[in-house]
């Protein structure tokens, strides 16, 4: 059974993967956190310098670790530490790709690791070795396993778990309660121009003569992770209409002169009672207008809704902020399982183009709108600990 994510969070009911683990996270604090829990605070960004960062509680050590992109990590991914999910230490590289009998080669992105079983898979995205027609952008997703959160983890198969006949980047899981395990991933936006009012725009003001787009699609997964089960279902798409009410910030990357391309990528699927959740990101992933916004239903695989009041993070420069390029995120607990914490990459003036990672509380309201209390760069309470 899956692990990742599945503590009840107490304060909203929340059941995330569904999957066996029904109490919260127990991880002790450190002892100066305990110590001072009513003024102890901690500020945006953290020291820690990720990409797509993923958060996975591991109930064995009562520890969190961290993934992302680069980190410091050669052809492979890193992690990091923590008791309090605000003071990180660096593990160092615990996946190497690009091996003589590998199937990925190069652009290590979006590692998730999951607990299965007593043993930690964990998904990424790379350029495929196999490129009979030499694209410039031949990803695929992978699983490779190790014994510990911290590796060295090895890849499960010489190849990746399914091809679908385009490039795809990104893969989450989520696990039900009756062990159907659902892979969700994102489309590759290369050469895969798509028509919508959105683009005709772009053409008539000479700025793009195309507009490509990524989709987050979903499809069951085999229990051994080696291959998928039926066609993988669309999800998520970019408005084709203007009039659309998310085609504004979804397009923010073409209407500013940016890119050609409009992305719906890094999603993040879990349940709060009987409606399921998926966050996404859009815009370029390397631009200011990266943002996060959601969408809702009442089965894994759909149909999604976006919601009315996405985007729910995005930057906040406009508004005498710092803060740009919010995206790709996870979602991580406080040590007494009773906060919840939308984890996710930014930029700001002081870091320049480097991706920092940054930890915002977030929450489900009653009326089951979805809400990040962020981008923040100002002093908040340390996340609450665990009674020792």
């Amino acid at each position: 059974m899956l692990i990742k994510r599945s503590y009840l969070f107490l304060s909203f009911g929340l059941l995330l993967t569904g999957c066996n683990q029904s109490s919260p996270p127990q991880a002790p604090a450190r002892p100066e956190a305990v110590a001072s829990t009513a003024t102890a605070t901690y500020k945006n960004p953290l020291d820690v310098q990720f990409g797509d960062p993923y958060v996975l509680y591991d109930a064995p050590s009562k520890t969190y670790y961290m993934y992302g992109t680069g980190g410091g990590a050669k052809e492979g991914f890193a992690t990091y530490s923590s008791k309090d999910l605000v003071n990180w230490k660096n593990e160092g590289q615990v996946f190497q790709g690009n091996k003589p009998d590998s199937w990925d080669v190069k652009n290590f992105w979006a590692p998730e690791v999951y607990h299965v079983k007593g043993k930690y898979y964990m998904f990424y995205s790379a350029d495929w070795r196999h490129n009979p027609g030499n694209e410039e952008e031949n990803f695929r997703i992978g699983v490779a396993v190790a014994d510990k959160p911290t590796g060295p983890f090895q890849n499960i198969s010489d190849k990746p778990i399914f091809d679908p006949g385009y490039p795809i980047i990104d893969a989450n899981v989520y696990c039900e309660p009756n062990g159907k395990m659902y892979l969700y991933y994102s489309r590759c936006a290369y050469k895969h121009p798509v028509q919508s009012e959105v683009a005709d725009w772009a053409k008539k003001q000479n700025l793009f003569q195309e507009i490509e787009e990524s989709w987050v699609y979903g499809v069951e997964m085999k229990p051994d992770f080696s291959g998928v089960i039926g066609e993988p279902v669309l999800l998520l798409r970019p408005p084709l209409k203007m009039n659309d009410a998310q085609a504004e910030w979804e397009s923010r990357s073409v209407t500013s002169k940016e890119v050609n391309r409009r992305w719906t990528e890094g999603s993040y699927t879990f349940k709060h009672q009987d409606t399921y959740y998926m966050m996404y990101s859009a815009n370029y992933f390397g631009g200011k207008n990266y943002a996060v916004g959601y969408a809702t239903a009442k089965h894994p695989l759909g149909p999604y809704t976006k919601a009315a009041n996405n985007p729910v993070l995005q930057k906040n420069s406009e508004q005498g902020g710092q803060v740009t390029g919010t995206g790709h995120n996870s979602i991580a607990y406080s040590p007494d399982g009773k906060q919840m914490f939308c984890v996710y990459h930014g930029r700001t003036t002081a870091t320049g183009e480097e991706r920092v990672v940054f930890i915002d509380p977030m929450r489900i309201e009653q009326d089951g709108r979805l809400v990040v209390d962020g981008p923040s760069t100002t002093f908040k309470p340390m996340p609450l600990q665990t009674n020792q």
